[in-house]
């Protein structure tokens, strides 16, 4: 009987350490898939000016779940002016922003953050994410890098070794393993090169969230998953 007893009270422990490793395992993938809810990005009534350049007077949109939108003008127009209030960086001089809590933002804006050039490719690239959830399934961040041209060799070099136009590849790297649902491309066909730009293409294609692409001209809007412009 003691035996008996002694075998349930271990297959109890032993049924409730899986269950909390369940548990665990779904909320990491919940996580790192970044589930978009009910409330996205409300911008309403939005007004910008330097001076007396107005950029922006009383722009009002609710962005839709997968929302295709493509943003055109001259340079100087406040294409990226609009992009940074989106994402905070910029505080309007009027209007409101609205954002659900369950929205991340991931930003690709023209100018590289800051670059530890001691490091090595694929741990700037794990410092955001060791895995992201896509359609065809859940991609490690050297599967990424090497999707994006970035063999074995590369992924373990350190940054300094890199060209202007690989750290640029890299820095979308780290924005698209943060695992955000709305995806933010400010110019991206200025620094990224044919090749890029086609695997980039394809991966947007698969996309299960908002993208938002700036261009100077619709001819330079060169991805395919514009729905509005």
């Amino acid at each position: 009987m003691f035996f008996l007893h002694e075998l349930l009270y271990i297959l109890s422990q032993i049924i409730t350490l899986y269950i909390h490793r369940v548990t665990y395992t779904l909320s990491r993938k919940n996580r790192q898939a970044s589930r978009m809810g009910n409330k996205t990005i409300e911008l309403s009534g939005i007004c910008k000016s330097y001076g007396e350049k107005k950029l922006i007077e009383d722009f009002s949109y609710i962005f839709l779940k997968k929302d295709r939108i493509g943003i055109i003008g001259h340079n100087g127009c406040g294409k990226s002016t609009l992009l940074k209030i989106i994402n905070g960086i910029v505080k309007p001089d009027a209007g409101t922003i609205e954002i659900g809590q369950t929205i991340k933002i991931g930003y690709f804006s023209q100018e590289n953050e800051y670059m530890d050039a001691s490091m090595k490719v694929i741990d700037y690239v794990k410092e955001v994410g060791e895995y992201v959830t896509t359609s065809d399934g859940k991609i490690t961040a050297s599967q990424m890098l090497e999707r994006f041209l970035f063999d074995g060799a590369m992924q373990w070099s350190k940054i300094e070794k890199l060209s202007g136009g690989e750290k640029r590849r890299l820095y979308l790297m780290r924005v698209l393993m943060s695992a955000p649902n709305v995806l933010i491309l400010d110019e991206p066909t200025n620094d990224l090169d044919i090749q890029t730009l086609t695997i980039l293409e394809d991966y947007l294609d698969h996309f299960d969230g908002i993208i938002i692409t700036v261009s100077v001209s619709y001819t330079h809007l060169t991805l395919p998953t514009t729905s509005r412009v």
